[in-house]
């Protein structure tokens, strides 16, 4: 009995300072789409998504605090047409060539309870470098339920932003194609 009190007694005792950790997890690229949408010419919008990105992601739920940190590789562009891709890794557009590497560095985690609402961080394109605000539109933790050792933890966001293309160099074809990019990141990534 009071091997099982002591027990009780350190793991509360603990619990404190586990709560406060912060959980460090790498986005899952098989599970991550990273996606824009633009105005084509006025007459519809058109989709696009990149194939390739990597991550690291810091959550503190307690402390209400975090990091994100997100790179996409330029030429892996995919709107579902090889020739207007193409023509997207020119320096018309992303000028992949020249810069390989799309990335978001978060300097800000907002939190509404225990689950982050909002990211505020630094987008860099084309080397250029902005801030942009990320409104986080859901957010889930847990076990992954097709992990057979039951060890597998996951957190899943999808988040939002407006940037103007221009403000980063991307003028080629505005206003007959659209200069506001609508970017959404859909991201699952597995704790460490």
């Amino acid at each position: 009995m009071m091997k099982r009190s002591l027990l009780a007694l350190l793991v509360a005792g603990s619990l404190p300072l586990a709560a406060h950790a912060a959980n460090s997890y790498t986005i899952d690229p098989q599970h991550t789409y990273p996606h824009f949408s633009v105005n084509h010419l006025g007459f519809s919008t058109m989709q696009g998504r990149f194939d390739t990105s990597s991550g690291k992601v810091t959550l503190d739920a307690a402390a209400k605090k975090g990091t994100v940190e997100f790179s996409i590789e330029a030429a892996s562009v995919n709107t579902g047409f090889a020739k207007r891709d193409d023509h997207l890794r020119t320096p018309d557009f992303f000028n992949a060539a020249e810069y390989p590497t799309i990335t978001f560095k978060s300097t800000a985690v907002k939190f509404k309870g225990d689950k982050p609402t909002s990211v505020e961080g630094n987008l860099t394109m084309l080397g250029v470098t902005k801030p942009v605000k990320l409104e986080v539109s859901a957010f889930n933790c847990g076990l992954h339920p097709m992990d057979p050792t039951k060890k597998k933890f996951v957190c899943g966001a999808d988040a939002q932003a407006e940037i103007k293309r221009s403000d980063f160099g991307m003028k080629y074809g505005v206003p007959a194609v659209g200069d506001t990019i609508k970017l959404v990141f859909e991201i699952e990534a597995i704790r460490d």
